[in-house]
């Protein structure tokens, strides 16, 4: 595949203005907005997977109630993002990649009727290596999908099995080569700590990943988390010593080749970091829509949080009654907990972010913080830069414990 150069530009911050025309003394700019589209189908659920995704009946999804229902929840959701542009849209799952060519056009072209897009907006789609699915990448990246995220996951034909996934090895590397070859940009998600794994496994998969032109790798450690099959019927994981030893071989065959660890799970190399994921990691904003999806939404007096009903069939009721009840939550930010919700992602980056970020995404000063920064900084797990908020190496290891100096304090 012939290799462009891309310029990702700086995002410009929107003006607010206030209907009274008052000062206000919070938000002067709005931050960067992007769009999260939910599909919440997958053919069969992982052992693994706590996210909002149902298993297809017979593998069909109501294609068309579907496409129906996210465009009604877009245009009731307009008042809120009115005039703003959006940079970047994220289809994630469930499985996105069920959809069919038609589908996804459809729904792409239903967007861009709706809200502006920048010229050179990314968008992302996951997507999973059955057959069927890879079929449709060339139609895909036709409709305007120029970012792929493959939910490889595993190289090894035994980890996949023990994993639960319904592809296999030979699949992974059929989607990955279809990729490349359609998409301008891909992303393959990784898992490691897994089942039997050994670090000469690992290696190899890291090995093959890196050199199939791809310029994005997510490393994720497998967790057990609850509610899920692995939480009642636990797996045999690697020991601490092996995990030490998968991790030693990330730096060695990934960021020591070049690529850059951006943020705690994501490597990229140069220019290719995740826009949507970078406008959620510095407190941007995000319309979420489709069942469970999740926004957070900035207005002149207020920062808002929303989340919409999980179940794919009450999210289309819900939806047919116009009322706004698909809106399962809907709280105001608190001025008190501004700060928490900025660090919890900002500080996952490992370059930080600047001063002026904080301050414009929030709103607040850096007096509103001093207190815990301080404490941070004398604890060694943040850096004295008085032009960046960004975690020193011993605060990155302990991310967790940074992170909770800046909860608010109880009442």
């Amino acid at each position: 595949m012939t290799q462009t150069r891309r310029i990702i530009p700086i995002i410009a911050q929107e003006k607010l203005v206030s209907p009274t025309n008052q000062p206000w003394s919070g938000l002067r700019t709005l931050p960067p907005l992007t769009l999260y589209i939910h599909v919440p189908w997958c053919i069969r659920k992982c052992p693994y997977c706590d996210f909002n995704s149902h298993e297809a009946a017979g593998g069909e999804i109501p294609e068309e109630e579907y496409l129906a229902a996210l465009t009604k929840d877009l245009e009731m959701a307009l008042p809120d993002i009115w005039g703003r542009h959006v940079h970047a849209v994220f289809l994630g799952g469930g499985t996105p990649s069920l959809l069919s060519a038609q589908a996804m056009d459809e729904l792409l072209s239903m967007v861009r009727a709706r809200i502006p897009l920048w010229a050179d907006a990314e968008i992302t789609i996951e997507a999973n290596p059955g057959a069927s699915e890879v079929s449709r990448f060339r139609a895909y990246a036709q409709s305007g999908v120029n970012r792929i995220s493959l939910g490889i996951q595993s190289l090894e034909d035994e980890q996949l099995k023990a994993l639960g996934r319904i592809h296999d090895s030979q699949q992974a590397r059929a989607a990955i080569e279809a990729a490349v070859g359609s998409f301008s940009r891909v992303n393959l998600d990784l898992m490691y700590g897994l089942p039997g794994q050994t670090p000469e496994q690992w290696q190899h998969t890291l090995r093959q990943a890196r050199d199939y032109g791809t310029e994005h790798l997510s490393l994720y450690q497998l967790t057990i988390e609850p509610q899920t099959v692995f939480a009642k019927y636990p797996p045999s994981l690697p020991d601490d010593d092996v995990m030490d030893e998968l991790e030693n071989i990330i730096s060695e065959e990934v960021i020591q080749k070049g690529w850059q660890r951006y943020e705690v799970s994501a490597y990229a190399k140069s220019g290719a970091q995740c826009r949507h994921n970078l406008n959620y990691w510095t407190f941007g904003d995000y319309l979420g829509i489709g069942p469970g999806a999740h926004s957070k939404l900035s207005f002149p007096d207020r920062i808002v949080r929303q989340a919409r009903t999980r179940n794919p069939e009450q999210w289309m009721q819900k939806l047919s009654k116009g009322d706004g009840s698909h809106i399962s939550e809907q709280r105001v930010v608190s001025e008190a907990e501004i700060p928490f919700e900025f660090m919890l992602n900002a500080l996952r980056l490992k370059e930080g972010v600047a001063v002026d970020v904080f301050e414009a995404h929030t709103g607040l000063t850096l007096h509103h913080i001093g207190t815990p920064r301080k404490k941070a900084i004398q604890k060694g797990l943040l850096s004295s830069d008085p032009t960046r908020i960004v975690a020193t190496e011993l605060g990155w290891r302990h991310l967790n414990d940074l992170q909770a100096l800046f909860l608010p304090e109880s009442d």
